[in-house]
């Protein structure tokens, strides 16, 4: 059977065909090939650092990109390669795979996003008039207006695990009794004395510490010990105006964030479907 003359292969046309596909191989390879130009500062391993990227790195050393030296600049794309290159290693040895990786690249990602999406509230919130700030300064002494720093004589011991001897030591009007109640239990302790700004005690912490007659201790728990302090003298340190009032707006931002969250979370909540595996559902009311 003869087949037709045009659909013949001579070897004409076919070492035509092969010279067309290796020039459109080499465009292909060529064009995927990445060049170190416009905004694109460097190329790692075919892999584009970008003038963007150049600017957020001097941004993260409080550096703009148009006061920034050219020594800075240099400075700040050494270290992007140095990352890029380390980055390829790990992608290489497959860790970018792994569980461990996916866990926080996830969580990672759920905080930047929840915090652009408080920067996004916080950059539409009007700011806070002079009223609202005098009423937030009046409303925490122990930052502002009672500002004071503590002389404290504290003791730290172990938690008890006996209750009566808990409810003692609560019930102490003085350190001595502190100690006696320890020393009589055999528990060891040390004593020391300390300074603390009394503006880094939560509000409802400060009124109770300052209720307290002279001398007489409180106590603060935490991860298997307690420390038992008393004020031993107090000077006052009120802030500058301005110091103050950026204290102040600072606190009503924040005071304003954590309300924004709440109510979002309460409204989000309410219209989603969240189902629990047994014993993994919070307590009723919580």
């Amino acid at each position: 059977m003869l087949w037709p003359k045009y659909l013949l292969f001579q070897p004409g046309w076919l070492m035509g065909q092969r010279i067309v596909l290796a020039i459109v191989l080499a465009f292909i390879v060529s064009s995927c090939e990445r060049k170190a130009e416009g905004q694109t500062v460097a190329v790692v391993n075919n892999e584009e650092i970008t003038a963007a990227d150049l600017n957020a790195e001097l941004a993260s050393a409080n550096l703009s990109a148009t006061a920034a030296t050219k020594e800075a600049r240099n400075a700040a794309l050494q270290r992007l390669i140095n990352r890029r290159l380390l980055e390829q290693q790990a992608r290489s040895d497959g860790i970018d795979k792994s569980p461990d990786f996916l866990n926080q690249q996830r969580r990672q990602t759920e905080n930047l996003l929840i915090n652009m999406l408080v920067s996004r509230q916080v950059n539409t919130t009007q700011l806070p008039t002079p009223a609202q700030i005098t009423q937030y300064e009046a409303t925490h002494p122990e930052i502002f207006g009672k500002r004071e720093i503590w002389t404290l004589d504290q003791i730290v011991y172990p938690l008890p695990k006996d209750a009566a001897l808990v409810a003692k030591l609560a019930a102490a009007k003085t350190l001595d009794q502190v100690t006696q109640a320890l020393t009589a239990a055999g528990i060891q302790f040390t004593r020391a004395t300390r300074k603390i700004d009394s503006a880094l005690i939560p509000p409802d912490n400060f009124a109770q510490i300052t209720a307290l007659q002279p001398g007489e201790p409180f106590i603060v728990t935490g991860p298997g010990k307690a420390v038992a302090s008393a004020i031993t003298a107090r000077e006052p340190a009120p802030l500058p105006e301005d110091k103050a009032r950026q204290i102040a707006l600072e606190g009503i931002r924040r005071d304003q964030i954590n309300k924004f969250l709440n109510d979002r979370l309460k409204s989000l909540k309410a219209s989603a479907k969240i189902q629990y595996q047994p014993g993994f559902a919070p307590a009723k009311g919580s």
